[in-house]
């Protein structure tokens, strides 16, 4: 016990040792929530509270990950851990064992982004309905969007009034029909279906609640409607819940999610307890000082007074460049700078507001051999080569229809619409008399599953690719394209091959075909966040969205314009700027030392160059936290620093 409560300070400590009833911790950025969070874990299981009946919800993967190793080293790895992931993992370990109440089989396969639009692509031109009035990612989002509120297809279909949402509702439902002819879910259905399931059937609800007697949720105001409605449901009965979050790090109302969650805490849980952390272990004094002051502009929010016991640290550098190109040089330049000052690479970010800004950055970065990684932009399973090679693990644990249509003709073998049109009347078996390719593709598949119920993951990833002559197909493909980095396009996709085959690896203690499964389900539950590489020594370039729960020695914020942030979309909703200083605040307060913000008098935008004034955020820091420079390119001329 002493070993869990050691070196928390009084309110972590009162945080961590209130066993009972609703509790809301206000954490400040940099205050120690993961570590209050997994000492609360590790304190509960102290008290003699089963783990079995603790669920701990994070937003991130990555961020699971990280409270499992610690609560390993509190309690013991020899002890059982509780359930800790996020809401999507969570509901998809329930709808594995329930899902079956609802109509479905338990093995189905979940669709991911691409997948999805691949369905809505299909029915549009299927419903008749023009797709440049209705854009599939367009419609796409409304849908995650109806979703995210608990509306279906039904209710949605129902309330239709106007020409647009009927024309949506039979997309809704065409979609919705599709996947569940398929055998499956998107993203969203996770949530969805779970709440469903408790909804319609009480006992398992009842089930449910029995079991996770104990409820921690991290990140709290960054919650939708559903995932609200979904920790309300399980927590109604026992009312032992536990929320951390931050209403001024709440950025993602473009996902649904309702910062007022945090804010109506209290008139949910009426007997709420209420904790805030508010000193600060990450940050300089400055930069926590700025970041107050900037935050305070704010109208919603519950005021916080950040404090830290470090040192007050560099002033806050403005720095003014002519354009983005002399913005990307100057990066490049304090980077060289400060590594001479004992800095490493993967002591430094970029962060801008949107993902276009990235691309001077990149090629500064090429042309003065700055190792970096860009997080967000093509995911790594979202690359053709790697989507190809899961589509066919997918088809061979599943026999997914979007799966099969991807890979039928990869590499070709001839198999047209029409032909492709049979398979799927008939299926896969009863079309092999249709064609020779058809039998002869049945056959590698059938002999593909037999194989999978005995080899590794790995193993069997290296068998799919020696089957098909992956190989061979990307050389005949794009053996005579070569990238900006002099290599050839062929090779670079089979390196990303090559990394799929370590990935697989990690699977291989599973036993088959468990280990297939496993590695399906995490990678349909692969975000942003997982991306990130702390142990490789390069620079992160990310938007400020995807900055949140990370921290640097050394912070650059480009973009500091009227226009790009706070973005020009924000600029007529005073709580849409509000969300916009929020996410300016995340960005700043990453920082552990060094924080650079830049503005670029002028900025190239759609082809045009355009002139925005410095972000009103910048004029929000006071003038005494404040270093400022300049740093020009006259026109014909050399880059001058003043």
């Amino acid at each position: 016990m002493e070993e869990i409560l050691k070196n928390l300070n009084p309110r972590q400590k009162e945080a961590v040792t209130t066993i009972n009833g609703p509790l809301l911790i206000l954490a400040g950025p940099g205050s120690g929530k993961t570590r209050v969070l997994t000492h609360r874990l590790a304190y509960l299981i102290a008290n003699n509270i089963a783990p079995e009946n603790i669920l701990a919800v994070t937003f991130t993967n990555k961020a699971a990950n990280e409270m499992k190793q610690r609560i390993a080293k509190l309690i013991g790895e020899k002890i059982y851990a509780p359930l800790i992931g996020t809401f999507h993992s969570i509901c998809l370990k329930i709808l594995r064992k329930e899902i079956d109440k609802l109509g479905y089989k338990k093995s189905f396969v979940i669709y991911d982004e691409d997948d999805q639009l691949s369905v809505i692509k299909k029915i549009i031109p299927e419903l008749e309905i023009n797709k440049d009035q209705f854009p599939p990612k367009k419609a796409a989002a409304i849908i995650s969007g109806l979703k995210s509120e608990f509306i279906d297809y039904a209710t949605y279909a129902e309330n239709a009034r106007e020409y647009f949402e009927k024309t949506m509702s039979r997309i809704y439902s065409a979609y919705q029909n599709e996947l569940k002819k398929n055998n499956a879910l998107d993203f969203d259905d996770l949530i969805m279906l779970t709440i469903k399931l408790f909804e319609k059937f009480p006992e398992t609800l009842n089930k449910y609640q029995e079991k996770f007697q104990y409820i921690l949720v991290d990140e709290y105001q960054d919650t939708d409607p559903i995932q609200y409605r979904l920790i309300k449901l399980l927590a109604s009965k026992n009312r032992n819940i536990c929320v951390v979050g931050d209403d001024a790090q709440s950025i993602y109302s473009f996902r649904n999610a309702d910062f007022r969650n945090i804010l109506n805490f209290e008139k949910d849980y009426p007997e709420a307890k209420v904790i805030t952390l508010d000193q600060n272990y990450r940050s300089t004094q400055n930069i926590l000082d700025a970041a107050s002051k900037i935050i305070s502009k704010n109208k919603y929010q519950k005021p916080k007074n950040l404090w830290t016991e470090n040192p007050a640290g560099p002033l806050i550098s403005i720095i003014s460049t002519w354009d983005e190109k002399t913005e990307a040089e100057l990066i490049a330049q304090k980077i060289e700078e400060l590594k001479k000052q004992g800095f490493k690479l993967k002591d430094f970010t970029v962060f801008y507001r949107t993902n276009a800004q990235s691309r001077a950055i990149e090629e500064t970065f090429i042309r003065n051999n700055i190792p970096y990684k860009l997080i967000g932009a093509t995911k790594f399973y979202q690359r053709k080569e790697i989507k190809d090679l899961i589509s066919y693990l997918k088809f061979i644990a599943t026999e997914d229809l979007i799966s099969l249509e991807r890979i039928i003709n990869i590499p070709p073998r001839g198999i047209g619409e029409i032909t492709f049109e049979k398979i799927k009347r008939l299926g896969l078996k009863k079309a092999t008399k249709e064609k020779p390719e058809i039998n002869k593709f049945y056959t590698l598949i059938r002999d593909l599953k037999k194989k999978s119920e005995k080899l590794s993951l790995s193993q069997l990833l290296k068998l799919v690719l020696e089957e098909t002559d992956y190989r061979n197909y990307l050389k005949k493909t794009y053996g005579g394209n070569v990238l900006a980095n002099d290599i050839p396009e062929d090779e670079a996709r089979w390196q990303n091959i090559q990394e799929l085959v370590n990935v697989c690896s990690d699977y291989d203690k599973i036993e088959p075909p468990q280990g297939l499964y496993e590695f399906l389900e995490k990678t349909a539950l692969f975000s942003d966040a997982d991306e990130i590489n702390e142990q490789k020594d390069l620079v992160h370039l990310m938007t400020l969205h995807t900055a949140k729960g990370l921290e640097f020695s050394v912070v650059f914020i480009s973009g500091c314009e009227e226009g790009i942030l706070p973005h020009s979309r924000s600029l007529i909703n005073p709580l849409d700027v509000e969300e916009e200083r929020r996410l300016f605040y995340v960005g700043i307060t990453r920082s552990k030392s060094h924080l650079y913000c830049i503005f670029a008098q002028r900025r190239s935008n759609w082809g045009q160059k355009e002139a925005n004034p410095p972000s009103r955020f910048l004029t929000e820091i006071p003038q005494e936290l404040i270093s400022f420079e300049e740093f020009y390119k006259k026109e014909g001329g050399d880059l001058i620093d003043f």
